[in-house]
């Protein structure tokens, strides 16, 4: 027979409701759940944990400056850092979307933290007379200046621990490609027609410095994210808040992040504008647009076997048909034209919960939140499971490579210079018609001498860009 379930009795200002004993949220978070059975989605980690260090900032700052009791304040402290650190996960159950501008999520985290924060100090969960979710973890704070803070801090969190790094090595993977590469000449390809010859390295290179732009770009627009509009309270004012508290949790935060943080100018201003927001989702978007071309490139040059190009072949890593034995597909570059597609989704929605916001508070914030930092999470996977399972295992097929370039019609634009446009257009024509090589006729009508010819032909010279003399 199933152990019955204990239960304690919590009270707010709608009335009494059974909480289980053994959960750590509280009232307001039951009904949270009860009001917003919508997704299944909870809150990202990366949310989680930037909520709590706020909440750790915050109870330091209200001791220090005598508006809440010291060893409250150290016990909401431990409290956070232990959930920092793993434990009570599951205690945050609130829905993705819920109330507006995330008042059910922040409670959520205000009663989890009140609960553990009162077993620290030996007494029992519920007893908000002794540790309040309200009065004691949110002094001075309100859910429209500690979501968006948090927001701002989740963001640089999921930057710093996932994008970046991720970034950083597809830079490196790639530009070790290019050098690779490098004496591989294929046929360029313009309209996805014949094109002139390129440097298959060059085209990595180019991939490179293309991810390299868009990290500095992303780099940029996070910058607004380091201006908090912590200490703005319920309005923007900063009602019920010290006059050094929004200093002091700005600095503290500084010290947990290892990044220079300050706050806003203009707290009103911080609380109703999500422009950092949707600078950092248009940063994204752009890169993701980048990554699904780079995705696609590597498709069409894997494409074959035997019917395709086959410049390249990237590395198997699952059978590729539930029918056609043999087959292998590219998954990699597939899977990462899906995720930035997603990523694409979510800057549209982020920009249209950005304009939706009235007078003094943007009450969309809970659908941003999950959207600019989901979106930052998936790209780092994403560009980590690209760099490691494709992008290193790549090996050029430098014979197929050299064969489209020799025999490509776009060869005739070197003999431009030489023998003018017209004739090189009718070489070209006469090559398609007849089968015959560009060579071949060109030294047939005596329009070059083989010498000049094999010189202006010479695949090797063609795919580089000429060097200024010194």
């Amino acid at each position: 027979m199933a152990d019955a379930i204990a239960y304690r009795i919590e009270k707010d200002s709608m009335g009494e409701r059974q909480i289980p004993d053994a959960a750590y949220y509280g009232i307001q978070t039951l009904r949270a759940t009860e009001n917003f059975p919508i997704s299944g989605l909870r809150p990202l980690p990366t949310y989680v944990d930037a909520c709590l260090l706020i909440k750790k900032a915050t109870a330091i700052a209200n001791a220090e400056l005598g508006c809440i009791p010291a060893d409250l304040s150290q016990a909401i402290v431990q409290a956070a850092d232990e959930i920092l650190q793993g434990s009570l996960r599951d205690q945050f159950v609130v829905d993705v979307y819920q109330a507006g501008a995330g008042t059910s999520h922040h409670m959520n985290v205000n009663e989890v933290l009140a609960n553990r924060a009162l077993e620290l100090l030996g007494d029992q969960k519920g007893n908000y007379a002794r540790v309040s979710p309200n009065d004691h973890v949110n002094y001075g704070q309100s859910t429209n200046d500690v979501i968006p803070t948090a927001i701002r801090i989740g963001g640089l969190l999921a930057l710093e621990h996932s994008l970046y790094p991720s970034l950083t090595d597809a830079i490196a993977s790639l530009d070790a490609k290019a050098e690779e590469f490098h004496a591989v000449v294929k046929s360029g390809r313009t309209h996805l027609q014949d094109a002139v010859p390129v440097r298959l390295g060059e085209t990595f290179k180019a991939w490179a410095q293309i991810l390299t732009d868009h990290f500095n770009r992303l780099e940029a627009a996070a910058q607004d994210l380091t201006i908090l509009g912590i200490g703005g309270s319920a309005a923007g004012t900063g009602l019920n808040t010290h006059p050094h508290y929004r200093y002091r949790v700005a600095q503290l935060l500084s010290d947990f992040m290892g990044q220079p943080l300050k706050p806003a100018p203009h707290l009103m201003a911080a609380m109703q504008s999500m422009a950092p927001f949707v600078a950092v989702s248009g940063a994204l978007r752009n890169l993701a647009q980048d990554c699904v071309k780079i995705s696609h490139d590597l498709r069409l040059m894997d494409s074959g076997p035997k019917t395709g190009l086959k410049e390249i072949q990237l590395p198997p890593v699952q059978p590729g048909s539930s029918i056609m034995p043999g087959k292998y597909n590219p998954v990699m570059a597939e899977m990462t034209s899906m995720v930035c597609f997603q990523v694409m989704g979510y800057d549209s929605a982020i920009a249209l919960a950005a304009q939706a916001g009235q007078l003094e508070l943007n009450v969309m914030m809970p659908l941003i939140a999950y959207d600019l930092i989901h979106s930052i999470e998936l790209l780092g996977n994403t560009l980590a499971a690209l760099t490691h399972r494709c992008i290193r295992g790549i090996v050029a097929q430098s014979d197929r490579c050299h064969d489209y370039a020799e025999g490509s019609l776009a060869l005739v634009t070197a003999l431009n210079p030489h023998i003018g446009y017209l004739n090189a257009a009718a070489i070209a024509k006469e090559s398609l018609e007849t089968g015959k090589s560009l060579r071949q006729l060109v030294l047939e009508k005596q329009l070059m001498s083989p010498e000049d010819l094999a010189q202006v032909l010479d695949l090797e010279t063609m795919s580089l860009p000429p060097q200024p003399s010194l």
